[in-house]
């Protein structure tokens, strides 16, 4: 049986720092993939919402929530929420329903307003939850967990300041002709490597922003596209949504330790490269089929980490194909054509979706100023916190 769903619309609010409420953002977003789709809202049978949590305001219930705004028509409605990889569970509950012949039409939407600064634990003592405890005990922000990881890719592979440098060079290219993008601006290497130091070795513009913004894909079966002819033949192929498997070697956020081999042995893969392969496995699509990849560099080191998580090059071959000049628009395996994370920042509901779009539009031949031209199959990668990991693969 085939897992394959068609994507027959998606649609963005651009990112930025707007200052209004959520559910403005993901109204955008929804009525552009509405729009981008040709189906009509009174015949989406199910929505589906990337639930924001921040600070306590009304984004608990968002399924109802977008329903609502959007003019109550009588769908079935679910909420998903898994950290950073929000968007992709809540994809794959749409896509689970309408294969399970329950759905013929779903909208999925996240978005998200976010403060300035960190992305912190809500206020309140929860001694058993890890993100919590990583604050209150360790003072320990994300960019410390970044920086970690970009220190170990230095000891084990050679990594230097200035390949991490380079990263971020390379995305702000790339974000240059994108519409909904934060950040359309070129920089240098050196004026990353002379931005304030946040986390050593990581610098002020190694690190994604905090940002609002939102992200809407309409999916239907792909009999209903058929029919109607809509899509362009972009179809979902696999969704991984994996957790991590017993025992973790490698240090994972917000985890401050390490579970003991002696007892257990490790694991044939860490999590972060189980959830590539777990997509992979479901869709028949062998990592050398892949023409472009949207990963989640919250730090421009983690995104050469991704590179080979996906299994795209082998464990520590990033670099090499970052100087070569692969991973550009235009070389062998485009990665983040979009400008990712570090032309959009966090909107945390938003960004696995964000990314799905943009392989979407990749796919249709329509990211005008950034088209990797030719391609066929997209594969995106997110991980939020708690285990939650999260892959998506498209072809046309």
């Amino acid at each position: 049986m085939s897992n394959d769903v068609a994507v027959a619309g998606v649609g963005m609010h651009p990112w930025g720092k707007w200052g209004r409420n959520f559910v403005e953002y993901g109204v955008h977003a929804s009525r552009a993939a509405l729009a981008d789709s040709g189906i009509d809202w009174r015949d989406v049978d199910l929505i589906v919402g990337g639930e924001t949590v921040r600070n306590g305001y009304a984004g608990y219930v968002a399924g109802a929530t977008f329903a609502q705004a959007l003019g109550w028509n009588g769908a079935k409605v679910a909420t998903s929420y898994a950290a950073c990889a929000t968007g992709a569970q809540a994809l794959d509950t749409a896509r689970a329903r309408i294969l399970a012949g329950m759905s013929e039409v779903a909208l999925v939407v996240g978005s998200d307003t976010t403060p300035k600064g960190f992305l912190a634990p809500n206020a309140g003592e929860r001694w058993d939850d890890p993100d919590w405890l990583r604050f209150r005990l360790l003072g320990m922000t994300n960019p410390a967990y970044f920086a970690l990881y970009a220190r170990r890719r230095m000891d084990l592979y050679g990594a230097t300041a200035e390949d991490f440098a380079q990263v971020k060079v390379k995305n702000a290219r790339h974000g240059l002709e994108n519409p909904n993008a934060r950040y359309r601006k070129e920089v240098s290497v050196e004026d990353v490597l002379t931005s304030a130091v946040v986390s050593d070795p990581l610098h002020l513009l190694d690190i994604c922003a905090t940002s609002d913004g939102a992200a809407a894909v309409v999916l239907c079966s792909t009999e209903y596209a058929a029919r109607h002819g809509i899509g362009g033949g972009v179809k979902i192929n696999a969704i991984s949504t994996v957790t991590p498997t017993f025992p973790q070697t490698v240090i994972d956020m917000p985890l401050l330790s390490t579970e003991s081999t002696n007892a257990v042995p490790a694991p044939e893969r860490t999590f972060k490269e189980s959830i590539g392969q777990a997509a992979y496995e479901e869709a028949g699509i062998d990592p050398a089929d892949v023409s472009l990849a949207e990963v989640y560099d919250l730090s421009t080191a983690l995104e050469l980490d991704w590179i080979e998580d996906l299994q795209l090059c082998k464990r520590g071959e990033a670099e090499v194909l970052l100087r070569a000049g692969d991973t550009t628009i235009g070389g062998r395996i485009p990665v983040n054509p979009s400008g990712g994370l570090a032309c959009f920042g966090e909107a945390v509901p938003a960004q696995a979706l964000a990314q799905v779009c943009e392989v979407t539009w990749q796919l249709r031949g329509q990211a005008a100023g950034r088209q990797v031209e030719g391609a066929r199959v997209g594969i995106t990668a997110n991980q939020g916190l708690f285990g939650h990991g999260s892959s998506v693969i498209l072809s046309v």
